[in-house]
This record gives structure tokens, C-alpha cells and sequence, in this order.
């Protein structure tokens, strides 16, 4: 049965070091709001369970959680769903903020960065658009702003085009696109790249 009022859907940004040999404490890298809010919520949808886990033990390194670990709900997407994205609208997330719906607030978390930015996660920010539940984006580092920002290049006029081709004419064919594209336009052209599955991604720009 749905609540009178329904809970909200957080997007809680993660820290980009998911993967590396050393993090940075994470008091250097996220606001405290963030930290606060991510910190009393027992409702997850992540993209991987075991990461989510991970970062909610960074977390109550700096602040208690509302409920002990053991004891927070914590849904994963479908793996299908994160590794061909969701951002085409086939993947129906409405069940999944079932939680939401009885009036609990619910987290959104990806394993780097913003969800539902070069991430999983639209699907279920859709899904709580057509349910009705407010939809409240978190302080964080995101990757491309970041990536941006410290390039130099134009953050006036920008395009992320996601990932290259992996077939090597392809790729050499796409990145000769971005660059013809890019002097044509003066448009800096943002793509992604997962060199080795592990230590997570990086943006490059031209």
C-alpha cells in the first residue's frame, strides 16, 4: 500500500577512487550534507552491492548510519541494465522504489561518481518522475565537470559522446569524427574510456 506521502530518491554522488590502491578519507572529497543525508538513509539501489557496502562503511567511519549495515536494504540494478545502459528507456526501474512509494527516502549509487551521468541510474530516476517521487540530485564529484573544468578547453560549448569504439578502424574512424568536429564547432568533445574493468573510468577531452 502506498504512503499518503512518498519518500524521496537521492542521487548520491560516490568518490571517484573506487578501485585505486589508496583513497583519500572521505571528509576531503565529499560536502558533510551529503555525507549526512547518505548516512540516514536504509534504502539503496547501487549498480553493484558489494561496492555500496564498501562506500557505507566509509561513511560510518564519519557518521553513524541509520541502521547497521546487516540491516540496510540494498537492491542491485540488473547487470544488463548498467553494462548496455538504461539511458533508452527499456528497462521498467518502477519496482524498485517499491520502498519509496511506503514512504521511505531511497539512495541512488553508482560506484564512481554522479548516478545517471555517464553511470546507470536514469531508469530509475524516470521511474520516480512517472511515480510521483521527488527526485533530490547530491553534492559530489562528477567525473565530467571535473575532467572539464581542469582541461583548459572550451566550457562554453561541450559534448560528451560516451564510449569509442572498441574495433580499431572504428575507433581511429570516431576519434577523427571528434577532432574534425571539434575544430569545426570549437565544441570540446568529452568521450570515456574503461582501459582495464578495475580502476574505473576516465574522461578524456579534445
Amino acid at each position: 500500500m502506498a504512503a499518503a506521502q512518498p519518500g524521496r530518491l537521492f542521487l548520491v554522488p560516490a568518490p571517484l577512487d573506487f578501485g585505486c590502491a589508496e583513497v583519500v578519507p572521505l571528509d576531503q572529497l565529499m560536502p558533510a550534507g551529503t555525507i549526512a543525508i547518505a548516512a540516514g538513509l536504509t534504502h539503496w539501489i547501487c549498480e553493484n552491492a558489494k561496492s555500496a557496502r564498501s562506500y557505507l562503511k566509509r561513511i560510518a567511519e564519519l557518521q553513524p548510519l541509520a541502521l547497521p549495515l546487516r540491516e540496510q536494504t540494498i537492491v542491485e540494478l540488473p547487470r544488463h541494465v548498467h553494462k548496455k545502459g538504461d539511458h533508452a528507456g527499456e528497462f521498467d526501474a518502477r519496482h524498485l522504489l517499491a520502498p519509496a512509494l511506503q514512504g521511505h527516502d531511497v539512495g541512488l549509487v553508482s560506484e564512481a561518481g554522479m548516478p545517471a551521468i555517464a553511470d546507470p541510474g536514469s531508469s530509475v530516476v524516470r521511474a520516480a518522475h512517472e511515480l510521483g517521487v521527488p527526485v533530490v540530485p547530491l553534492v559530489g564529484p562528477a567525473s565530467l565537470l571535473l575532467t572539464l573544468a581542469a582541461s583548459g578547453l572550451n566550457g562554453q560549448n561541450f559534448a560528451f559522446v560516451g564510449y569509442l569504439p572498441q574495433e580499431p578502424a572504428q575507433r581511429t574512424q570516431r576519434i577523427r569524427e571528434l577532432e574534425s568536429r571539434a575544430r569545426e564547432r570549437g565544441q570540446t568533445q568529452q568521450v570515456i574510456e574503461n582501459p582495464n574493468p578495475n580502476p574505473g573510468q576516465w574522461v578524456a577531452q579534445v
